[in-house]
């Protein structure tokens, strides 16, 4: 299954703004009260659509924990722009810790990875130098992406732009995060070519099955 799929496809692209462009015109228009109520509904009715249309349920579930929070969060605080505080933080708290792991050597795009195709602890990928450097390439753009959402909404948010603010949400979402994953793309198979990697893979793999019987 491709990263678009998991995420719903096109439609689902769609469908995960639908509550943010509801919140900000709802709250413009009858106040924050409202707002906070249709964004919820909003998410809430992308799940029964989805139901109904045998379509995953997965990212409209998500979607409707993400926006019951944020909505939660500035019913509380009385506060329409506080709805996109916690995407705010959560990009700097992403753009840490992909970072973090950069700067010890072990770049998390690189280990998410290596998990994936079932490796276990293997370490020849990091190293193989140009895997490495592939993968610290695709670290460090989603080090970008993520520091680019917190300074610009971040600055949006100080200056009160709660419209500005959706619109940066949803332009700094699905589609920045397209063009990381055709990095990802890109260093997958730079790291999938070569043979010492997957060489040393199957000897790993080899060793666990041993271990295991």
């Amino acid at each position: 299954m491709t990263p678009l799929e998991r995420m719903g496809g096109v439609s689902g692209l769609i469908h995960a703004s639908i509550p943010t462009v509801a919140y900000v015109i709802v709250n413009s228009i009858a106040g924050l009260n409202a707002a906070v109520v249709v964004a919820v509904g909003a998410s809430a009715g992308l799940i029964a659509l989805r139901l109904l249309r045998k379509e995953p349920l997965q990212p409209a579930i998500s979607g409707l924990l993400g926006v019951a929070i944020a909505a939660l969060i500035a019913y509380y605080t009385g506060s329409a722009e506080n709805y996109f505080l916690p995407g705010i933080w959560i990009s700097l708290i992403m753009a840490v810790v992909f970072a973090a792991s950069v700067l010890v050597r072990r770049p998390l795009v690189g280990v998410l990875w290596n998990l994936l195709r079932s490796a276990g602890p293997d370490s020849a990928w990091r190293d193989d130098r140009a895997v490495l450097r592939a993968f610290d390439l695709a670290t460090c753009v989603f080090v970008a992406l993520f520091a680019a959402r917190f300074a610009v909404q971040h600055w949006l948010y100080d200056s009160g732009f709660t419209g500005w603010l959706a619109f940066a949400r949803i332009g700094m979402g699905y589609p920045l995060l397209g063009l990381a994953l055709l990095v990802v793309y890109w260093a997958v198979r730079r790291a999938n070519r070569r043979p010492n990697v997957s060489d040393v893979s199957d000897e790993s793999k080899e060793r666990m099955i041993e271990v295991r019987s």
